[in-house]
């Protein structure tokens, strides 16, 4: 059986590192953060106090990505919402982006205690499909499925990630468009300063 490489990418609040670690841990398969990997290996430029954000070395990450690739002898799956612009395409085998409707996640983020910035940065993130626009031009498109996980329990969205895993349920990309929605119900202007 050849190795699997499994990105998983969200905006943060979405529940993307705890879907991550229990795939992992049902895969038997090596988990990697790209937050904790960047801190432990030192793969960062700067921190981006303004933005309470790391501004990583793309460069030296991709570089190290691909050393623990080569260097793994089981499946992986790697947890960053910026997985699919550093892990090489080479070694990719499927990308999952985890959605979450805006109102839902804007809730999250409240009781998890973002700030107001860092809510509307990541709500605007989301709107705008930028998970799922980095993986599209640095991946396979065949290889991207898009998960609309809002509402869902994380055992339910596990499942639907193992389903297509195993073939037995197809992906598909460009089911979600909270921007549509958004515009559609009048709320845009709430989510999206202009």
């Amino acid at each position: 059986m050849n190795k699997r490489v499994i990105l998983i990418t969200r905006t943060p609040a979405v529940g993307k590192t705890t879907i991550a670690n229990k795939l992992a841990e049902k895969l038997n398969a090596q988990y990697v953060n790209l937050t904790d990997l960047s801190e432990r290996e030192h793969l960062a430029l700067a921190q981006d106090k303004k933005r309470h954000t790391t501004i990583i070395d793309e460069v030296k990450i991709r570089s190290k990505l691909k050393k623990i690739v080569q260097e793994s002898r089981k499946d992986l799956v790697i947890d960053g919402h910026y997985a699919a612009v550093v892990t090489p395409k080479a070694a990719v085998t499927n990308v999952f982006v985890l959605r979450r409707n805006p109102e839902e996640l804007r809730e999250f983020m409240k009781r998890r205690g973002y700030d107001t910035t860092k809510q509307e940065e990541n709500l605007s993130a989301e709107i705008l499909d930028v998970c799922l626009v980095e993986a599209l031009q640095k991946q396979d498109k065949q290889r991207i499925c898009e998960l609309d996980i809002t509402g869902k329990p994380l055992e339910d969205t596990l499942h639907e990630v193992l389903e297509v895993l195993e073939g037995k349920k197809p992906c598909y990309v460009g089911i979600v468009d909270w921007l549509g929605m958004l515009e559609r119900e009048g709320k845009l202007h709430q989510y999206m300063k202009t």
